[in-house]
């Protein structure tokens, strides 16, 4: 529908030129421009409604002629993205020698040299056909790019966005061609939007293939650690056990802020008094670390998996398996304080409702002594406005009378007052003195 539209609107610029071209009007270069640009506006109109590979298909699908004229129609902005999608021939057509380079994204090539990582940064179509990387990271990569880089290695790279299937057959799985194929979870810790971040991991003749939408700071220790320590890594698989590995140890680190967030916590819980505001952000911080444990529990989970899945497959040398053994050890140990911090947080959690329970109960009683207080008050108050007690009253001037009222009303109350107080101290004491 959308190829036949732009075919339509091209026509009809074709059949307008002519027209007026073939007309001898005085001001027909005016007639020209005007109808010119409104066709032009009704083109962009709709290539901005359209995606960028539908955009590729038309421009495919058009003659050299009219594929350049719609290309000049395209905002520079998304000209990098639809080179992407084009064929090499219409490439040239349209931008003659020019490369389409990664835009926001970013890919990065790997290679092994002398027992470390050196990294060959991804600029253009042409730096992938010269690299011979070990370990290939796509982040936030487009899907002509990830269809380009599966295309030019003979493989299939999907949106780590979509691949969120929990089946572990279909999570942690080897295809007919011997790819080993792992979709794992990574935690970001950030403050206050601490997430799992879903990662593709894919193994294919001696390369790792990492495919992800957001940069993780288990990628950028990794990266750093290969750059700089020579014989860290030796192939690909070197490198998934220590991304796996890496990823532990950065769960092991937000349960130690989670730790020391949870001992603030614990000092406050623990005072004699809180207000139901303290208690409630106490209440909102406790939840928010309950939530980055939970998501720490089920990351360090999906690495066991993973890691089990690989032991499995009898495809890891004996160092590595020796290595991955190693990772679920000190995953069985983060399971156990995980445990534990779930009990602490259930603990804080009660203790902090427990005072604002305190709190109501305080109120409570407090109306609780006014309505004692006021009663008999009120009970004098109403023999005050009967008509017996001006009968009983008469001769004596209503200033005087009413003022005594007033007087004896106010010395029942503050008597009742003392009497409540009296017994509640010796309550009080009497619970001293049994606890």
């Amino acid at each position: 529908m959308s190829l036949e539209n732009i075919t339509e609107l091209l026509k009809k610029q074709k059949l307008v030129e002519g027209m007026v071209h073939g007309q001898s009007m005085p001001r027909h270069q005016l007639v020209e421009t005007i109808v010119h640009r409104k066709h032009l506006a009704e083109i962009q109109t709709l290539l901005a409604r359209l995606p960028t590979g539908e955009i590729a298909n038309i421009l495919e699908a058009l003659s050299v002629e009219d594929a350049q004229f719609l290309w000049k129609q395209l905002p520079e902005s998304r000209e990098n993205d639809v080179l992407w999608e084009v064929s090499e021939s219409l490439r040239a057509h349209l931008a003659g020698s020019r490369e389409p380079g990664p835009s926001e994204s970013q890919i990065n090539a790997f290679e092994l040299i002398d027992g470390k990582l050196r990294q060959v940064a991804i600029t253009c179509r042409n730096d992938m056909a010269t690299a011979s990387p070990i370990w290939i990271d796509l982040l936030n990569a487009t899907k002509a790019e990830r269809r380009y880089v599966g295309e030019h290695f003979g493989l299939e790279l999907p949106d780590p966005g979509e691949a969120t299937d929990l089946e572990v057959s279909s999570r942690f799985h080897v295809t007919e061609n011997d790819e080993i194929h792992l979709h794992s979870n990574f935690l970001l810790d950030r403050e206050g939007n601490s997430r799992s971040v879903p990662v593709i991991f894919i193994l294919h003749r001696g390369i790792l293939f990492t495919v992800r939408n957001e940069e993780l700071p288990v990628f950028r220790l990794q990266r750093r650690r290969a750059r700089t320590q020579a014989g860290y890594v030796s192939d690909s698989f070197d490198l998934l056990i220590d991304l796996y590995g890496a990823d532990v140890e950065y769960s092991a680190d937000s349960l130690e802020d989670i730790y020391a967030t949870l001992g603030k916590v614990g000092h406050k819980v623990l005072s004699e008094t809180m207000s139901d505001e303290e208690a409630a952000a106490i209440l909102a911080e406790i939840a928010e670390e309950e939530d980055l444990n939970g998501r720490i529990r089920g990351n360090i989970l999906d690495t066991q998996r993973a890691l089990s899945f690989l032991m499995r497959g009898k495809i890891l040398s004996q160092g590595q398996f020796d290595d991955a053994r190693q990772i679920l050890r000190d995953i069985e140990s983060l399971n156990s304080h995980t445990a534990f911090l779930f009990d602490k947080i259930n603990f804080l959690m009660d203790a902090t409702i427990g005072f604002i329970n305190i709190n109501q109960n305080k109120r409570v009683s407090q109306l609780t002594v006014f309505g004692v207080v006021f009663m008999p008050i009120n009970i004098l108050a109403g023999i005050g406005g009967m008509s017996e007690f001006s009968m009983m009253t008469s001769g004596v001037s209503w200033p005087l009378a009413y003022g005594a009222l007033i007087v004896g009303m106010g010395l029942v109350g503050w008597g009742t007052y003392v009497v409540l107080k009296h017994f509640e101290n010796r309550r009080a004491k009497s619970a001293v003195k049994s606890g």
